[in-house]
């Protein structure tokens, strides 16, 4: 199988880089860009991508690799800072530009032999850059500009080297994933091989190599996309060996417990055991008010009942856990240690005395990848697109104490603004539907009557990545089925309001 590194100079698009790579069918990974040279020769990659970067290549503390990079014998693209890099280490000279170029540019075609075969002239891109390419390197020519930058596309035929001021990942660059394909297939002599067919053959051939003819894998299911892919997997290579476990923490919406048992073991063909442990959940949250302190108890909750329960899966030495690329990525530093996002831990941070071995099938893909995977596997198209729901499920959702009567109060009113939003069509664009409850109350009228009961918010986002959000513009005539809906078949609820806060500055969830 074919396969490109991506070199991560701390562009805030190298992720996107390896995803575009990977939707044109060829495999592509991260690596830091101070990865040795030496691993870089035992990986054997077919050709290396240099990612883009905030920093200038003259800068004392510049992120420079070996030189010896331009010496593996494998084509490489340098993008933004990955050009000027190439540049700078092959002879070039870049200086600070009298005219920064941000956004949108027209990308002049000088030359369509190369790069740039198949380009219509004039075609937008995306510049993100402060320095210019002043000297090109011996070898180089220039193939491409705009109205500010007279090297924006460099290609050296011989060497198999070639770079792009702009960014050819991004959606803004109208033809970028043409120039991508041109660097992989017609420069670089690669063939599309990857495809969630192909990752599930090898998965499964791999996974019956590690845990072999006799042994046992247990794996945490939490309703979620990721944890449920990872276990179709492993019982695609090892059947009923593997126990899963899926605790009702008592925290899910309406229903959704029993209906996900019997999806994963009548539809799916599971060997999952079941706990009901939502009694424990609600008594160790009460009185706790602080949502913090409510995370870090369902936490540690959850991983004192998961070690319980996974000791009596009958001597499994494998632990399955969901973790994608992202949280790979993110635990390893570009820069060193300073640097460091986070560590990923995916069962809530599981205690070092439970001495299981890990299995990881999808820790090689993106969260995009694992839903087209789940497709593949026959799971239900509106599970895989499901909205997201926070770990700590409806205890971050209750502003104050969690008992039992605020969460029946509070499934009872999130599940009528999910079919609401259902019924009106705009589900699927929403990134997030769901209610919130508050510890206020407020007086109402019903029936001729006072009443003197809880508030209810109702939260509607749209967003791309859960990064940022905006509030859904939502029509009165929805807002006002919902909000009729609630104050009458809610016992406990006889106020409704709607949520116009973005993020930032607020969160999508309130706690």
């Amino acid at each position: 199988m074919n396969k490109v590194l991506v070199l991560d100079f701390g562009s805030q698009y190298t992720q996107l880089i390896a995803r575009k790579i990977r939707e044109l069918g060829v495999y592509s990974e991260i690596r830091p860009f101070n990865t040795p040279v030496s691993r870089l020769k035992k990986e054997r990659p077919q050709a290396l991508v240099l990612s883009g970067g905030p920093q200038s290549v003259y800068e004392k503390d510049a992120p420079l690799p070996s030189q010896e990079i331009f010496e593996l014998g494998i084509p490489v693209l340098g993008i933004c800072y990955g050009l000027q890099l190439t540049a700078h280490l092959l002879g070039g000279d870049v200086k600070p530009s009298s005219k920064r170029e941000y956004g949108f540019a027209s990308l002049r075609v000088l030359d369509r032999r190369g790069l740039l075969s198949g380009v219509k002239d004039r075609g937008q891109v995306w510049m993100s850059h402060g320095d210019r390419l002043e000297k090109v390197p011996a070898g180089f020519c220039i193939t491409g500009r705009t109205a500010n930058t007279r090297a924006a596309v460099i290609e050296n035929i011989d060497r198999h080297f070639y770079g792009v001021q702009f960014h050819p990942e991004v959606i803004h660059t109208k033809e970028g994933k043409k120039i991508l394909g041109n660097f992989l297939f017609k420069l670089a002599g690669l063939t599309a091989d990857w495809s969630m067919s192909s990752f599930i053959e090898r998965k499964v051939e791999e996974i019956r190599r590690t845990v072999g003819n006799r042994g046992k894998v247990v794996c945490g299911l939490s309703g979620g996309v990721d944890s449920l892919v990872t276990s179709l997997i492993i019982h695609k290579a090892i059947g009923k060996r593997l126990t899963c476990i899926f605790v009702d923490n008592g925290l899910l919406r309406k229903g959704q417990y029993h209906d996900l048992m019997n999806k994963f073991r009548k539809r799916l063909s599971l060997n999952v055991d079941g706990v009901d442990a939502a009694d424990e959940f609600v008594a160790a949250l009460r009185g706790i008010i602080s949502p913090e302190r409510k995370r870090k108890i369902i936490g540690g909750l959850f991983i004192k009942i998961f070690d319980r329960e996974s000791r009596k899966s009958g001597g499994a030495e494998y632990l399955a856990q969901g973790t994608i690329y992202p949280d790979v990525i993110e635990s390893n530093p570009v820069k060193g240690p300073s640097s460091t996002i986070k560590s990923h831990h995916n069962v809530g941070g599981l205690p070092k005395n439970l001495k299981f071995r890990l299995v990881e099938p999808l820790r090689e893909l993106f969260k995009d990848e694992v839903r087209a995977l789940a497709l593949e596997l026959g799971i239900d198209k509106d599970f895989v697109y499901q909205h997201p729901f926070p770990g700590p499920g409806l205890a971050v959702r209750i502003v104050g104490e969690v008992n039992k009567e605020s969460l029946e109060i509070l499934r009872d009113t999130d599940e009528i603004v999910v079919e609401e939003v259902r019924k009106a069509g705009v589900h699927n664009k929403l990134w997030q539907a769901f209610a919130v409850l508050l510890p206020v109350k407020s007086v109402g009228v019903m029936g001729d009557r006072r009443t003197y009961q809880r508030v209810a918010v109702v939260r509607l986002v749209q967003s791309v990545d859960g990064m940022t959000a905006n509030w859904f513009p939502a029509t009165p005539a929805l807002l006002a089925r919902i909000s009729t809906r609630i104050v009458n078949e809610v016992k406990g609820v006889n106020r409704v309001v709607y949520d116009v806060t973005t993020k930032p500055p607020g969160t999508i969830e309130w706690e």
